[in-house]
């Protein structure tokens, strides 16, 4: 978990479904002994904007370098898969979607979408096994549409529930349909104008 003190709040304590602990991803000496004997890794880390003087290097130390850190550290230790949570976009330039105002306000923040990029690139490169989840905007009410799921670089718009994010992730992690695959999702009917023509629809189930 991204915090282990949220995560005791919830009633997440230690079970034998779950053992907390801090993971530093911008530390790697630690990350190998910390995967070990783990099959899957389901990264879920991102930079929480500030100050905005300090933006770009926390980006690039958390979203860039800390997900090189993560594949590195997976590989040492044999981790069968890792499931990468980044963001539509991601590929934006090479999108030509530069001006969209999805890619020009997330990118504002530290230069968000490129540093994602090059930890993408650098996972899909390293030799581990990898699902890529890149979701819309995220909002915290519960889902209410159906789920939009397409491949990687379609996506410039849409929304969809942190819920619902992560059970797609929790697919993901077991899927063999998504190894070494990059999937965009969100919410049917939650995109700036036109739905992606390509991709599938599922409806939610409880």
């Amino acid at each position: 978990v991204r915090s282990v003190e949220k995560a005791q709040k919830l009633g997440l304590g230690d079970s034998a479904d779950a053992i907390l602990g801090n993971v530093d991803v911008t530390n790697p000496a630690g990350l190998a002994e910390a995967f070990a004997g783990y099959d899957i890794v389901v990264v879920a880390t991102g930079f929480v904007p500030g100050n905005p003087f300090k933006m770009n290097a926390a980006a690039h130390e958390v979203d860039n370098v800390g997900v090189c850190n993560v594949a590195d550290a997976a590989k040492a230790a044999g981790v069968k898969r890792v499931v990468l949570i980044s963001s539509i976009l991601t590929n934006g330039r090479a999108m030509g979607a530069e001006d969209t105002p999805g890619f020009k306000i997330t990118n504002a923040f530290g230069q968000v979408l490129d540093e994602k990029l090059v930890g993408e690139n650098y996972l899909r490169a390293s030799g581990v096994n990898w699902t890529i989840v890149r979701p819309a905007g995220l909002k915290n009410d519960e889902p209410k549409n159906s789920l939009v799921i397409t491949d990687g670089d379609v996506m410039t718009s849409g929304e969809i529930s942190r819920a619902l994010v992560a059970k797609v992730m929790t697919y993901a992690a077991f899927d063999a349909s998504c190894e070494n695959r990059i999937v965009e999702i969100a919410e049917e009917g939650s995109f700036a104008g036109a739905a992606p023509t390509s991709g599938k629809t599922f409806a939610l189930s409880s």
